[in-house]
């Protein structure tokens, strides 16, 4: 069943061909984007009842690990995967009820069902990625998705956030390829279980380099303080579907990389201090700039960089509670924040606009609308018995367990923003949807299909919450699994760093035994035999020296 694990990433890239060929009939178009999406989740689910008994591991092609790419679906990506194609799947059907009900002219360009599809490819490969290049070719996949569907319609506003957003993504890709480069200068490998053993045998002082220019890199993919102020300035601008898959899942595959390489590749946590600076400064800053806010779009851009502090916080403790509490919270933070805007979306379509100085009356035109705005808001900010309290409740223990300085200043830190996000959520609630709008807003309806889209989400969310005990018990044993390392490790090199697997191809060559000797040509010297092929592809990479390191690793 490992080629289960190929199908969330190669399914949605045929779905896109087969979208494009189809560009003229834009309803055949949504039929192809909803069922293979559909698929892809019902495979995602699959994957995440079998990581139960440990890591699913793909060779791509034959050629195993380190040598080969490296498939990998544990207990993290395939939750990663679930509630992300999940997501995804609602945004998709939010888009197309949009285009249905405006017709040609709101129905999306012919590129879009190929790119959103390219797009949750993109996050899939990210996700399954088991070697830092792969990795690498995950986040550009979905980034250059993300550049096409940042400035659909081509206005002006969005040429420009959009000519933002792939500067700064452009950036964060060029500082992850020079930290991969120097990876492999100075290891010799680049995937993550071989460097998982590796990395600790070269001097501290590239240790200290590599760790922290793949922190840099992930950092403004993440919009982490200091590496945020592009976000609120990129998403608010596009299009709600758009805006929405963006801010439930772009940042949190930039989280996932934070996750996955500071606890596999780097688990002497030399950099959890600073990490804890930066989670503080995240929550912090990005709160201040949401209560200033009179925008709900750019509002709410503000509160998800604040709320990525959360999740650094529980990356940068250390411990598995903490980063059990951390994957929580991503978890609930993509399916809120996706719903929120999807339903500032909605929002916009009834008044008009998002701006909160026009807004209002709308809990009386609109109550359903009213409900699915109050009730991820309140999630959001961390109402009981809500999966936002729980992720924060979980947080809080984790650093009271450890009881230094830092974690009491990180607690309170952590409250104070979920006090001041639901004040801002408290004054968007009042001058949107309670007080008297200041001039009559206009007649407008909402398709039934996006209330229905948005609302599954939100309903979704509620769902998470109830299911928080399995979900905790869940993301515990990710955590475990996570900090011992060993159950990664040895599910992609299950021979203590050389692997099995081989390509087929190879072995056939090898069994046939060693080249005859040549016929002396012209007086030439005769052609000593020549050894067999390796007969494993790893132990033939295993056989170079590395290059020499301050460590004196071999």
């Amino acid at each position: 069943m490992t080629w289960l694990v190929t199908l969330p990433i190669v399914l949605p890239l045929i779905g896109a061909g087969f979208a494009l060929a189809l560009a003229r009939y834009r309803r055949l178009q949504g039929i192809v984007s909803v069922t293979t999406l559909s698929v892809v989740l019902v495979t995602a689910i699959v994957l995440l009842v079998r990581v139960d008994d440990g890591p699913i591991v793909l060779d791509v092609g034959g050629w195993a690990a380190p040598v080969g790419i490296a498939l990998v679906a544990d207990r993290l990506a395939a939750l990663m995967l679930v509630i992300s194609v999940t997501v995804t799947l609602g945004v998709l059907v939010y888009s197309l009820a949009q285009g249905l009900a405006d017709g040609d002219e709101g129905a999306p360009v012919v590129i879009y069902h190929p790119t959103f599809l390219i797009l949750s490819a993109g996050v899939s490969n990210a996700f399954l990625a088991g070697d830092l290049f792969n990795l690498y070719v995950g986040f550009e996949i979905l980034l250059a998705a993300s550049f096409v569907l940042i400035t659909l319609s081509g206005t002006r506003e969005r040429i420009r956030s959009g000519t933002i957003y792939v500067v700064v993504s452009l950036i964060s890709s060029v500082v992850f390829l020079v930290a991969i480069a120097l990876i492999y200068a100075a290891t010799g490998t680049v995937n993550m279980a071989q460097l998982a053993l590796r990395l600790p045998e070269i001097g501290s002082g590239t240790q200290l380099v590599l760790q922290l220019m793949l922190l840099v890199a992930f950092g403004i993919k993440a919009a982490m303080f200091p590496l945020s102020a592009w976000l609120p300035d990129s998403y608010p601008t596009a299009p709600a579907p758009v805006t929405a898959v963006f801010a439930g899942l772009l940042t949190k595959v930039g989280v996932y990389a934070v996750i996955r390489t500071q606890v596999l590749l780097f688990p002497d946590g030399r950099l959890n201090d600073l990490l804890l600076w930066v989670a503080l400064a995240t929550m912090i800053i990005g709160i201040l700039g949401a209560v200033a806010q009179e925008d709900i779009k750019r509002l709410l851009s503000f509160t998800l960089v604040s709320h990525i502090g959360f999740m650094i916080w529980g990356v940068a403790t250390g411990t598995v509670a903490g980063l059990s509490a951390a994957i929580f919270y991503v978890a609930h933070h993509i399916t809120v924040q996706t719903s929120l805007f999807l339903v500032a979306g909605l929002i916009e379509r009834r008044g008009g606009t998002t701006s909160l100085v026009r807004l209002g009356s709308l809990a009386r035109l609109a109550p359903l609308l009213a409900v699915l705005f109050f009730v991820p808001a309140m999630n959001l900010a961390g109402i009981p018995p809500m999966t936002g309290f729980l992720g924060k409740v979980g947080l809080v223990e984790a650093a009271a367990q450890q009881g230094t300085a830092m974690s009491w200043a990180l607690i309170a830190g952590g409250l104070l923003t979920s006090l001041l996000t639901l004040y801002a959520i408290t004054k968007t609630w009042n001058m949107a949807f309670w007080q008297e709008a200041p001039e009559p807003l206009p007649e407008a309806t909402m398709p039934r299909a996006m209330v229905g889209s948005a609302g599954a989400l939100v309903v979704f969310s509620l769902v998470l919450a109830a299911l928080a005990g399995p979900l905790f018990t869940y993301t515990d044993q990710a955590a475990e699994d996570l900090r011992a390392r060993t159950p990664y490790i040895s599910s992609v090199l299950p021979e203590g760093g050389r692997g099995t697997g081989q390509s087929p191809e190879v072995a056939e060559e090898g069994e046939r035994g060693v080249v005859e000797d040549a016929t002396p040509a012209s007086g030439a010297p005769a052609v000593p035999n020549l050894p067999a092929p390796a007969a494993s592809a790893r132990a033939g990479a295993a056989a170079w020296p590395l290059p020499s390191t301050p460590g004196g690793a071999a």
